[in-house]
């Protein structure tokens, strides 16, 4: 077991080394991620149509690692909302240890005064590796904007 916790942060580290990301946004996620309570939440963009959420948990019983794909859609009509939805690997180092994929889909909302994104999301997790087992939650974001 411990040979797969090496390897899987060893591959997750190799991942994202590959991709000359700069973050977009930066902030906390704040919901339920396998007992955890909070996160920091990143995204980080792919290009014109694409952008990777990422967050990395913490906050009770161990270290919780998402990096998630979401298309970029267009606004909600008649609104300054914008949707998004997206899926990808889930990680969960602590006692436990956890590996599978994660989905998401929500709304978030940018001010337009001050560099500061808001939004919320429901996140459904398949964990295959160790125990199967699926779990779900809502998460509140809290972004700053950097550019």
């Amino acid at each position: 077991m411990k040979h797969l916790k090496i390897l899987s942060i060893v591959i997750l580290l190799f991942v994202a080394g590959t991709f000359d990301l700069k973050a977009q946004e930066i902030g906390i996620r704040f919901g339920d991620f396998y007992g955890n309570n909070v996160a920091i939440d990143g995204v980080f963009a792919l290009g014109d149509f694409s952008r990777i959420h990422a967050d990395v948990s913490f906050g009770g019983n161990g270290l919780g690692i998402d990096a998630l794909w979401n298309p970029i859609y267009d606004d909600i009509p008649d609104t300054d909302l914008q949707w998004y939805a997206g899926f990808g690997p889930a990680l969960y180092l602590g006692d436990d240890f956890r590996f599978g994929a994660a989905g998401e889909v929500g709304a978030e909302y940018a001010f337009a005064d001050v560099p500061i994104t808001i939004g919320l999301d429901f996140r459904p997790y398949l964990f295959l590796v160790e125990e199967t087992e699926f779990r779900a939650g809502f998460g509140l974001n809290v972004r700053w904007r950097l550019n």
